[in-house]
């Protein structure tokens, strides 16, 4: 009998483990090991809705098991703010989760920014990033750089964000500072030899390394071509990489070649290959309500918003009691300001602005006599609150700065597109209603129709005064409305919108039901 070896025992034990790890299906490809990836799409606006929805998905991706989240960008810009936040978001992400910024096809200014906030930049076919810079906009003099402090304090923010993201993840720091500074040159310069170098440089240390030294001596010179990543084809370079009067905006072909970004992913089962990822990313859309209050911000939607408003409060201001246009206007009203409150253009200040106006022209209707001053402040800080509903505040800019920023300017401009337009279409679609409203069905089940005698003599509490066509004394201030003396009698009557001073002959020009419609008669035959 042969006795026990344990080491041969240890052996063999050790080759069935390896025989099992081989043959076993959980191990032939290896795919339970390989990252799971999720693909998160930023496209549009940057704003505070967006922001949101990015922290939502963000948490459902890690939630589901995902480790490598994928960003894809397609966004001109946004709010700053908002960027800000998400950048934190992305940067807030575990160590051990992979992020992927994937320019699908552009990604400027904000999105830029969040760019560079992920740990790796993959570039489409046709794409570009860059252009973050706070530049000034003037309605006559087009883009200017800002000046001095101003320049320093709404740059600050940007720059910072910038240089923590790219000591993090490894992106060259004149090139992400090149995309938001303007006045400044850029130039990739090598030394060639066994270990070639490139790097990017400033123009008074490309002046040291290459124009101030004599051509023996010279060891660094300027990078005059690379290769395109895809072809292999050798493309000219154009010096300085960034000039000092533009902004730096990248290519796929630059980006590669700058090394700021990794590659170039033709779609995104090519990005998943490159990735190595197990399969293709599940997609974390936005969801229908974060679609719904996108749209709702829309100019075209907030628009027609506002002409509701318009249209709703005249009907109900001629027609009081009604109910539902007034009702309807004040919906408006609602969503109109809740939808830039939720998308961060519209702050508390702005609602505080437009309330003083409303409370400050109701005065001048209701309280004092005519129309001066007070309504007209009112009128101007209405205008100003829904203008401001559209123009985005910047960080670190005072609450009530001029708009002197390119996105702020922006926005003001659209809010006045909007405001004009929807006024302009308000005042059609009033003519139109005071025209053919009365003879429609719908209004002649809405709308009371003048009284004839017998309908009078019965609800009229005095069915013998104020006919049409009498005339009488306002007896108190019609604000619009108020009341006149016909005869011995004293009843309740409204003008048509404007104010009549107590002691005024007016003339009822119309009566529905107990309501009692008057006009001042000219002067000559005021007393």
């Amino acid at each position: 009998m042969r006795r026990y070896d344990p080491q041969l025992a240890g052996r063999v034990g050790g080759l069935l483990v390896l025989f099992w790890a081989a043959v076993s299906p959980a191990t032939a490809g290896d795919p339970p090991t390989r990252p799971r990836g999720a693909v998160i799409p930023i496209n549009g606006t940057i704003d505070d809705i967006m922001r949101d929805s990015i922290e939502r998905r963000l948490r459902e991706a890690q939630d589901t098991g995902a480790t490598t989240i994928v960003f894809e960008m397609d966004t001109p810009g946004g709010l700053v703010s908002s960027a800000l936040d998400i950048c934190r978001l992305i940067k807030n992400v575990p160590s051990n989760v992979r992020t992927v910024a994937w320019v699908n096809p552009q990604a400027y200014s904000a999105g830029a920014m969040i760019s560079v906030a992920c740990r790796e930049i993959w570039m489409s076919p046709s794409s570009s990033i860059g252009d973050c810079a706070p530049i000034m906009v003037v309605p006559l003099g087009g883009v200017q750089e800002l000046g001095g402090a101003e320049r320093a304090k709404a740059e600050s923010p940007i720059l910072q964000e910038f240089r923590d993201s790219a000591a993090r993840n490894g992106y060259d720091p004149l090139l992400s500072r090149a995309m938001v500074v303007v006045g400044e040159e850029v130039w990739w310069i090598e030394r060639p030899g066994d270990t070639p170098e490139r790097r990017f440089v400033v123009t008074e240390e490309k002046k040291k390394l290459i124009d101030e030294v004599t051509p023996e001596k010279r060891e660094w010179r300027l990078v005059e071509s690379y290769t395109e990543p895809t072809t292999g084809k050798v493309i000219p370079l154009a010096q300085p990489v960034d000039r000092a009067d533009e902004l730096l905006t990248m290519s796929q072909f630059d980006a590669v070649a700058f090394g700021f970004a990794r590659g170039i992913a033709a779609d995104l089962d090519d990005l998943t290959e490159q990735l190595g990822l197990a399969a293709v990313p599940v997609r974390y859309e936005r969801s229908g309500w974060e679609k719904f209050a996108a749209w709702l911000n829309s100019p075209v939607v907030r628009g027609i918003l506002l002409v509701i408003v318009l249209v709703g409060g005249y009907l109900e201001f001629q027609s009081p009691g009604l109910i539902l246009p007034g009702a309807t206007a004040l919906i408006a009203l609602a969503i109109f300001l809740a939808a830039p409150y939720a998308a961060g253009l519209a702050g508390i200040w702005t609602l505080v602005i437009l309330g003083i106006g409303v409370i400050l022209l109701g005065i001048e209707l209701f309280v004092l006599p005519g129309f001066g001053i007070v309504g007209l402040v009112g009128v101007l800080l209405i205008l100003v609150g829904l203008l401001a509903t559209f123009v985005p505040q910047e960080p670190a800019l005072p609450t009530f700065s001029p708009p002197n920023l390119r996105g702020m300017w922006e926005g003001l401009l659209t809010g006045m597109k909007v405001l004009t337009a929807s006024v302009l279409v308000s005042m059609a679609g009033i003519a139109l209603l005071v025209r053919y409203l009365p003879r429609t069905k719908v209004a002649a089940g809405v709308v009371l129709a003048n009284p004839n005698a017998q309908a009078l003599a019965l609800s009229d509490a005095h069915p013998e005064v104020a006919a049409v066509g009498d005339v009488g004394v306002v007896t108190g201030d019609l604000r619009p409305g108020g009341q006149a003396r016909f005869g011995q009698e004293i009843v309740d009557v409204t003008s048509q919108g404007e104010y009549v001073e107590a002691g005024r002959r007016v003339q009822v020009i119309r009566r529905e039901g107990m309501r009692i419609e008057v006009r001042p008669l000219p002067d000559e035959q005021h007393n």
